[in-house]
């Protein structure tokens, strides 16, 4: 979907400037010419995109390090009826921002978002064990703080894209604790459903219609048998009562391929409660890998189909 393509409109993401959410956004030249609406929380991104605020919402939803961001997928499932429409999926590079003049032995206090600073732990065990881990709504907001309030015994874990805006030094580069980390974005509208490219990905929440020994390999197993690849499964809480959960599922494939619309259709049927939250092009895997899954799908049908004209 080229959301530029319908003219002026708006996109929601966490703000304020210079947080991952707005560089991931700007790797879109799409979107980066969209009307850009910062907001406090990626629920309110979410909620402003349900209420006709703003077209479009972009949040994180899930990072190679810590998994899934709770407010996008709990919003998602719970609060909110919106349709994801785009993956981005962008490498994570977190630094130590600190006012010019600070140095390590001056810190008692770092800030940030607590998906971020989580992904830092080694870091801060090693350099600032003593110093008081303080979370903010985002990277960038942690950054904006120090910087406004001229703090010399507190540090940001951000992007360098704050450290530029918000003319702060970079103590320490990429203290990240793994390598080539990645976080995974969306882009998420009220209503459409992006056409099919030949690459794509289905995500939708299953509630088990109750819990029974074998109820979960029951709905994998109408996966397994049309060879659809899933390449996420977890469990959510639907907040009706302990041990009552939900499954959250993206498989390889779109809605529009019959393949996954039957698959949909016999979840569908046999659990009675399937929340489909989009169909979308895939920022993983290859065309290829997914051609021969399919191929293999569409020899054994016509494998069933020569067995059946031979009935007399």
């Amino acid at each position: 979907m080229n959301p530029s393509a319908s003219g002026s409109r708006s996109i929601g993401y966490l703000g304020p400037i210079g947080t991952f959410t707005e560089q991931a956004l700007f790797s879109q030249p799409d979107l980066g010419d969209l009307d850009h609406r910062r907001f406090g929380s990626i629920v309110e991104v979410l909620r402003a995109v349900e209420d006709g605020s703003v077209d479009y919402g972009f949040a994180a939803i899930e990072n190679m390090i810590e998994g899934s961001v709770n407010a996008t997928i709990d919003t998602l499932a719970f609060d909110a009826d919106l349709l994801i429409q785009r993956e981005v999926v962008i490498n994570v590079n977190l630094n130590l921002l600190v006012q010019p003049g600070v140095g390590i032995a001056d810190i008692r206090h770092v800030r940030s978002y607590p998906v971020a600073y989580a992904q830092c732990r080694r870091y801060l065990a090693d350099h600032l064990p003593k110093a008081a881990i303080e979370a903010t709504n985002s990277t960038a907001d942690a950054a904006r703080e120090i910087a406004d309030t001229g703090a010399r015994d507190a540090a940001a874990i951000a992007p360098l894209r704050s450290a530029e805006v918000y003319g702060l030094d970079v103590l320490a580069a990429d203290i990240e604790d793994h390598p080539e980390n990645q976080t995974r974005f969306v882009m998420v509208g009220r209503d459409s459903i992006t056409s099919p490219t030949g690459h794509d990905k289905t995500s939708f929440l299953v509630y088990q219609r109750e819990n029974a020994p074998g109820s979960l390999v029951g709905i994998l197993q109408e996966f397994a048998a049309r060879s659809i690849d899933l390449v996420k499964l977890e469990s959510r809480p639907t907040r009706k009562g302990l041990g009552n959960y939900c499954f959250l599922i993206d498989c390889v494939g779109h809605v529009a391929d019959e393949v996954v619309a039957d698959a949909l259709r016999d979840v569908h049927m046999k659990q009675g409660n399937v929340k489909f939250l989009g169909s979308y092009p895939s920022a993983y895997g290859t065309v290829e890998q997914r051609d021969v899954d399919r191929q293999a799908v569409t020899n054994a049908e016509k494998w069933i189909q020569s067995l059946r004209e031979r009935i007399i």
